[in-house]
């Protein structure tokens, strides 16, 4: 019935243009920001630059593009992935009986994907419209960016075993004490509850279905290249606040110093809030800001600081916040991320610099 009304519109008479054929609006934030990192790459990549500052800010695009690249790739296929998965299998492996439970399976989950911040913010907004509940989205979000293998590898090298499990102990804590409080919301009606939610049924067989599942599908060219049209189409959400954010932090880096920002940021109440302030403007991939959060830790001798910036990186990271609110059509959802998680990175943090 609908397509035929849409037929109809599409060729009606007259001098006036049927909506179907009006043009799409531009979304200007992407091909901007798509534009000018692809200019700044390619002139660092040509070594042509004989500007000062365009020499940094073209070289800081093209070593934040070379960081993260992988991850949004990734990102990206796994976005793909869960496009074809039907929502009562992702049900079954982050569970749709709520509680703690639920939570800590989806904080495993998070833990356990290694992809960069960007990449899995992709998958964690694909989950929610497969249905997950707000609690389990955040926790998996929250948990999941640094907490990766390789990331932990990198930290164990950087700041040793004891500080990096202290940090992923921590993180857990949080993740989960945030997807609790944000079901708890959910339920008291202080924030809407997710649309897409569905209930299996009592008889699911997670194996029998995926073989059937499997069986039926024919890994071919169509299928294949249809997956990554659809993760291309997917992640295009992310990817216009992803390149933004490249952008506001190669300015940063080419206005601020790298002497000068290490020089602010000690183990005070005042280099606790400079690193939350810094970590709210630095739009890094988490492999960017590794590196940040060990010299934070080993030269500024702040692990409070070096833990706040890793976990505040994400509560307020405004990319999570914008697609999050896009995701969800819900500024109170948005918000409501650093709201419940940076008062509890604040105080884990002050008794981490406090007992150092």
């Amino acid at each position: 019935m609908s397509e035929q009304r849409q037929t109809s519109s599409c060729h009606a008479s007259g001098g006036h243009q049927p909506p179907c054929h009006r043009q799409r609006r531009v979304d200007a934030l992407l091909w901007g920001s798509l534009t000018a990192v692809s200019l700044l790459y390619l002139l660092a990549w040509s070594g042509v630059a004989s500007v000062p500052w365009l020499a940094v800010a073209s070289q800081s695009v093209f070593e934040l593009v070379n960081t993260m690249w992988w991850g949004v790739v990734l990102g990206v296929v796994m976005l793909s992935l869960l496009t074809r998965v039907p929502r009562e299998f992702v049900m079954s492996v982050l569970g749709d009986d709520g509680g703690v439970k639920g939570i800590m399976r989806a904080t495993a989950a998070g833990v356990l994907l290694d992809l960069c911040s960007h990449g899995i913010l992709m998958v964690g907004a694909k989950l929610y419209e497969r249905g997950a509940s707000l609690g389990q989205v955040m926790a998996f979000l929250i948990a999941s960016p640094w907490n990766s293998f390789s990331l932990t590898l990198i930290l164990f090298a950087l700041i040793g075993m004891k500080w990096t499990l202290t940090f992923i102990a921590l993180s857990l804590l949080i993740a989960i004490i945030a997807g609790l409080l944000f079901d708890y919301f959910v339920r008291r009606g202080v924030l809407p509850e997710n649309p897409n939610s569905v209930s299996r049924s009592s008889d699911f067989n997670f194996w029998a279905q995926a073989r059937a599942g499997l069986s039926r599908t024919r890994f071919d060219w169509t299928f294949f290249s249809a997956m990554f049209v659809d993760g291309i189409k997917e992640s295009r959400m992310v990817m216009r606040w992803l390149l933004f954010g490249i952008l506001l932090a190669t300015a940063l880096r080419t206005m601020v110093s790298a002497d000068m920002f290490e020089s602010y940021f000690g183990p005070s109440l005042l280099g606790l809030a400079a690193t939350i302030l810094a970590a709210t403007i630095i739009e890094v991939c988490s492999e960017g800001s590794t590196p940040i959060a060990a010299d934070l830790l080993n030269r500024a001798g702040a692990p409070g600081n070096s833990f706040a910036f890793l976990m505040t990186g994400v509560s307020t990271d405004y990319t999570e916040i914008m697609v999050m609110k896009e995701r969800t059509n819900s500024w109170k959802v948005a918000l409501f991320l650093p709201l419940l998680t940076v008062p509890q990175v604040v105080v884990i943090a002050w008794l981490m610099n406090v007992g150092a």
